[in-house]
């Protein structure tokens, strides 16, 4: 076997490299001595943008013909806290008990790390694939994913590259290997709502203009009934407040605004758009006709601001891709997986605008915990998966 074949050995390289968001910590440079011997051609682009840090990212490319099947996912990592709290050093890879620990283990070093050693048995036994494999991998999918895969697509696309399929290695499974692919994600998308009122002492209420009982009956609405049903592939909408703040520390001083976030993960009944003009209507609704202001003031005063850039709610549909990989999980792990929307976002929002992808990985249970860790076998049985996953795709192109 070749040495970038064992993907439990891949995987302590990577973990060795202390790649926390958005240092390159190593872990790019460590992919690409790996993917070098095995014949892949690599660009390291760095992005930036102003107000955030620059972002080294990695792009490898096996082949020059199609079908092209891309393997996307992410070196840089959350941080470790407390390391007097890991059982390990967070970046030792140690192995103890069949697991090895480190940050990154599971999301998602121990993906790309499978994928290396999938690709390596799989020119051992067959030579180079029928087309051409890539690797798009970024350092910034746990930051704000700006200079991240969204970049690096739209700077592979203006040189020319396309790709037929794309599978993301992230930790899908919840419980045991085998158990989730995911087909599609929610939309999400967040806001800040802010109540104006006028400051004064709490003894005086009618001089004064309270935001909070105009925050909390705006709120009341937002949260009182269902925003849908759901709809047959996705969960219903649901709207989370994040935070309520007044920003007053004094008992007995009414503030002079209230504010609230809140976080909306939406299914394929909206656009981004209509969910905004949903909220929008629902507020100005409620503003107007229910309040709690017992001193005769006007309407509740309010501003809505969306937050960053929505992400879009995507569901693949190419059965090709899908049923390739279900059929491989099931002949290795006997296990027929189950095809999800669920969880949050992940960096295949941005591919969906490319090419079909799904999401497959490891069991994530400890990602962004302390002692996150992998079973070994799992490193091997992702392997395993993956490589009859790329020897079954190209056939059946």
């Amino acid at each position: 076997m070749s040495k970038f074949s064992d993907p439990a050995a891949n995987l302590a390289t990577l973990i060795a490299c202390p790649s926390v968001t958005p240092a390159e910590g190593g872990a790019l440079a460590a992919l690409e001595a790996m993917l070098k011997p095995l014949g892949f051609r690599i660009e390291r682009p760095v992005f930036s943008d102003e107000g955030t840090p620059d972002i080294e990212n990695l792009y490898a490319k096996l082949g020059d013909q199609g079908p092209h099947l891309m393997f996307a996912g992410h070196t840089d990592v959350v941080p470790v806290g407390n390391e007097t709290d890991w059982t390990h050093p967070p970046f030792s890879a140690a192995i103890a008990d069949g697991m090895m620990y480190g940050r990154g283990a599971v999301d998602m070093k121990g993906g790309i790390a499978c994928f290396i050693a999938a690709v390596a048995r799989q020119m051992e036994t067959h030579g180079r694939p029928k087309g051409s494999v890539s690797l798009l991998i970024t350092g910034d999918e746990e930051g704000p994913a700006i200079n991240g895969t969204d970049k690096l697509l739209r700077w592979a696309a203006e040189r020319g590259e396309t790709w037929d399929a794309s599978i993301v290695g992230e930790p899908t499974n919840p419980d045991r290997l085998g158990d989730t692919i995911k087909i599609g994600r929610r939309g999400s998308i967040s806001a800040r709502l802010t109540v104006h009122g006028k400051q004064g002492h709490a003894a005086y209420p009618h001089l004064a203009d309270n935001p909070v009982p105009g925050m909390v009956t705006l709120l009341e609405a937002l949260l009182s009934q269902p925003i849908d049903a759901g709809t047959t592939e996705f969960q219903p909408t649901n709207l989370e407040v994040t935070s309520v703040d007044v920003g007053n520390r004094a008992t007995n001083v009414i503030p002079a605004a209230a504010s609230a976030i809140f976080n909306i993960r939406f299914n394929d009944s909206w656009s981004a758009d209509s969910l905004k003009t949903h909220i929008a209507e629902q507020l100005a609704k409620t503003a107007r006709e229910r309040h709690l202001r017992p001193y005769g003031h006007d309407d509740i005063r309010y501003e809505l601001e969306w937050l960053g850039r929505p992400s879009p709610v995507f569901l693949t549909r190419d059965e090709r891709l899908i049923e390739t990989l279900s059929a491989a999980v099931t002949q290795i792990t006997k296990t027929t997986p189950k095809l999800s929307t669920s969880g949050g976002t992940s960096d295949a929002r941005f591919i969906k605008d490319y090419c079909p992808v799904v999401e497959f990985g490891l069991v994530g249970q400890t990602m962004h915990m302390v002692d996150e860790r992998v079973a070994l076998a799992d490193l091997e049985t992702l392997t395993q998966i993956y490589g009859l996953f790329i020897a079954n795709w190209f056939e059946r192109q």
